[in-house]
């Protein structure tokens, strides 16, 4: 029997109704996701400006803060946690087609629209910016706008990485690609590599079963590609090895 993904069904998003508070300058000159974060192309001296824009927000676990098909109105830059992004369907069913971490910059839509739902899978931080207040300061700032630009560039590519392992790869490869890409989230590939995300949730976004997912990560334990840590978190232990399975490359 062929793997087949089981889109999760879920009742109607539970949404929290956001609130929180304008950034303080000093706070935006010392976040210690500045540098990778879409802040960064904003200089000391007009980061205040960039401060007054953001509004700090928490997101409780479980909790829907992007709806597929709601009016477009802010761009969200999460500071700390993670959170799965889904597309739904007519009869209540919900497909995964990725995750967000720290530094991730969401809400970048090319209609009037959300083109997709968020949820947090954790507690979530996250700076939202109004898109009105956003195109001015993109307008007084190009760099801003640069990287706006280059972080839709990257969600088309990620879309198209995702539709060739969806499409073309196997079971053991998909799971290396996906472990490849939480790696890439980690400043130092040789630490533990954590995997919020429950295995329903990775083999929703794989296309796979439960059971082919946890039987793959088995089989990657015992072939010693990877130590399976306390906390759901991940180690590589051997990288060139599970690159060339993500590749097909592996014999």
């Amino acid at each position: 029997m062929s793997d087949q993904t089981t889109c999760q069904r879920d009742a109607r998003p539970r949404r929290l109704i956001l609130a929180g508070a304008h950034r303080q300058p000093g706070y935006c000159l010392s976040c210690g996701i500045r540098a990778q974060s879409v802040c960064s192309v904003i200089d000391d001296d007009d980061i205040a400006r960039l401060a007054e824009t953001a509004v700090e927000t928490l997101v409780l676990p479980g909790r829907t803060f992007i709806e597929e098909g709601a009016p477009a109105t802010d761009f969200y830059n999460i500071t700390s946690g993670n959170v799965k992004l889904f597309k739904a369907l007519p009869d209540g069913r919900r497909q995964i087609t990725g995750f967000a971490t720290t530094g991730h910059f969401l809400g970048l839509a090319v209609s009037d629209q959300y083109a997709f739902g968020a949820e947090a899978m954790d507690t979530v931080r996250l700076c939202r910016f109004s898109r009105a207040r956003m195109r001015q300061l993109m307008d007084d700032f190009p760099r801003l706008e640069r990287r706006l630009l280059a972080e839709a560039s990257n969600e088309l590519v990620a879309a198209q990485n995702q539709m060739l392992l969806l499409g073309r790869k196997t079971a053991r490869e998909r799971v290396a690609s996906f472990l490849l890409e939480r790696v890439r989230e980690v400043p130092n590939p040789s630490e533990d590599v954590p995997l919020p995300m429950t295995r329903s949730d990775m083999a929703d976004y794989l296309g796979l079963t439960i059971e082919t997912v946890s039987r793959t990560l088995s089989w990657m334990r015992t072939e010693r590609l990877v130590a399976i840590g306390k906390g759901h978190t991940v180690r590589i232990t051997a990288m060139e090895r599970l690159e060339a399975l993500a590749a097909g490359e592996a014999a």
